[in-house]
């Protein structure tokens, strides 16, 4: 039986050495997000990513700044740092 993973951890590298890491509770609820930032890339705006499991807290973006994002299915029912 496969393990389902309990939530995802999707680390932002962004342009200037910053990484973030922000968690998203279903690969769906990450692809979603994903796709606006890639739709907002082309008009220089800022795309908000959600910092944690509470409602409306945010860090505010460019598109262009996230150079590279690394995502990582969590399994464990303890949060490790």
């Amino acid at each position: 039986m496969p393990r389902t993973p309990r939530r995802y951890a999707v680390h932002l590298h962004l342009a200037g050495g910053q990484s973030e890491r922000v968690f998203f509770p279903r690969l769906e609820l990450f692809q979603e997000w994903y796709q606006g930032l890639v739709n907002a890339a082309g008009q220089g705006g800022f795309v908000n990513v959600p910092i944690s499991d509470l409602e409306g807290e945010y860090l505010v973006v460019r598109p262009e700044a996230v150079i590279a994002l690394r995502v990582e299915p969590q399994f464990s029912s303890a949060d490790d740092a």
